[in-house]
């Protein structure tokens, strides 16, 4: 049984007349430790209906390239597969999400959808609720404890939030049932694109093509889970000891999978919570509490993707120094090309461009670093969220808006004032070289970049190149 708690009616109806229930899969793209998906054939099951699947792609999600797309659709391929394998069909369109699922829900007897916090998101949800005559139930998938069963607001820090979710785990940290449906049928008359032709598919997208895709990362649940399985077995014991060392590059790299829903934070969980040891314990909090943090803080703040979204003596102060004389000033094309005095600021910034990932102590060192160098706080959180958004994998996530908010204040206290800081966390180069070796990780990232440097240069002065991917 899933859980009540992780269920929402988003359009109340009487089921109806159709031939088939429909799964509207957007923000959990995998088969695999799904409760949306296990819901739904629990549905089809107790309907005597088939079940169909269906993905919407759209080429205008805000901010999104092909470095993304790439990702997600490589991701979406094995979904396609793994679904054929349990008798399930899959519909996959180049339409916006909601029209096509709006579509769909025409010939469906309910509709069943996933959950999603960004405001896109929840737009498109609400959009099709008003619409929609079938019932249209949302199933939250890809949190440990559902958002509003672990805060009804927005919280201060993860001080406050973590006592309320661990009191839950015990309750939501359960395996996840595989169900198999009953009636089966994959010759549903219904149009779908070939998942098997990644390169027409990502041929035929409207979409910014200056950036290239990543050859470090290929999407999927496959991908995701033996990349788990490596780190549990290597990097996971000693985590809380390792993981904020750049130069060890000791991470999970679960982040951009996470993002696209590829694979489950719950899965995850019950994996980790095997290898008992701090390291375990210290992944766990920010696989959970921290991640699910930021969920709280995209759903409750519908300003957190803006300035005006931080908190007010954050803001007070950033702008009662704003007019103070900065060192070095950067522009935007100057932080993009990795042009600045600071080596480590450089390397981390390559990192991005090369990878579509950067290491989390870098990602907080480098979102520091834009706040000091650009001409205003303002300038600086709208640099640092561009560039997130951009280039991250993971970027566009709930998790990577509230890690550019923490750079500005956002889940931390205040600290002794200073220069252009004012009582906001200040970071700088010498803590990176008296905790670490920081010359490894500059020398670690050098090589990695030099061997992609030609086409990212290629990428900038021709940003309508294709990538061949």
């Amino acid at each position: 049984m899933i859980h009540p708690e992780r269920i929402k009616i988003l359009h109340h109806a009487h089921p109806c007349t159709g031939k088939y229930v429909l799964y509207w899969m957007q923000a959990a793209q995998r088969v695999e430790y799904n409760h949306a998906l296990e819901y739904a054939i629990d549905c089809a099951n107790e309907h005597q209906a088939p079940l169909l699947v269906f993905f919407g792609i759209t080429d205008r999600f805000p901010e999104a390239n092909i470095r993304h797309y790439r990702f997600m659709i490589e991701g979406l391929a094995e979904v396609h597969d793994t679904l054929q394998n349990r008798g399930i069909s899959f519909a996959c369109r180049l339409i916006s999400p909601e029209r096509g699922a709006l579509e769909l829900s025409k010939a469906a007897v309910m509709t069943v959808v996933d959950a999603g916090y960004l405001a896109v998101q929840k737009n498109w949800r609400a959009k099709i609720a008003r619409s929609i005559a079938c019932p249209l139930v949302q199933v939250e998938t890809d949190v440990v404890v559902p958002l509003a069963q672990a805060s009804r607001r927005e919280e201060f820090s993860a001080a406050t939030l973590r006592p309320k979710i661990q009191a839950l785990l015990p309750r939501f940290l359960v395996p996840l049932k595989k169900r198999l449906p009953k009636k089966t049928d994959l010759k549903l008359p219904l149009q779908s694109i070939n998942m098997a032709d990644t390169d027409r598919i990502l041929g035929s997208l409207k979409v910014d093509r200056g950036v290239m895709a990543s050859d470090l990362f290929h999407g999927g649940t496959a991908h995701a889970k033996r990349r788990l399985s490596s780190f549990l077995k290597t990097r996971c014991e000693r985590y809380d000891e390792t993981a904020r060392d750049p130069a060890l590059d000791t991470l999970s790299n679960m982040s951009p999978y996470l993002h696209f829903g590829q694979i489950s934070p719950l899965y995850i969980a019950r994996r980790v919570q095997k290898v008992i040891s701090a390291g375990s314990d210290a992944y766990l909090e920010e696989l959970i509490v921290r991640r699910e943090l930021s969920m709280n803080y995209v759903h409750y703040n519908q300003r957190y993707n803006t300035y005006d979204g931080l908190p007010a003596w954050a803001q007070k102060t950033l702008d009662d120094h704003a007019a103070d004389r900065r060192d070095f000033v950067y522009g935007l094309a100057d932080l993009e090309h990795a042009g600045t005095h600071d080596r480590y600021w450089n390397a981390a910034q390559r990192e991005m461009l090369a990878t579509g990932k950067m290491h989390g102590y870098m990602r907080m060192y480098w979102g520091k670093k834009i706040l000091e160098w650009s001409e205003s706080p303002r300038a600086a959180f709208k640099h640092a969220l561009h560039l997130n958004n951009k280039y991250f994998l993971d970027g566009r996530d709930p998790n990577s808006f509230a890690g550019v908010a923490w750079c500005f204040g956002k889940h931390d206290r205040a600290w002794p004032e200073r220069p252009v800081f004012g009582k906001v966390r200040y970071m700088n180069d010498r803590g990176l070289e008296r905790k670490f070796d920081i010359d490894a990780y500059v020398h670690r990232i050098d090589r990695l970049y030099q061997t992609v440097a030609t086409e990212v240069y290629e990428q900038w002065t021709n940003p309508h190149k294709p990538t061949g991917n």
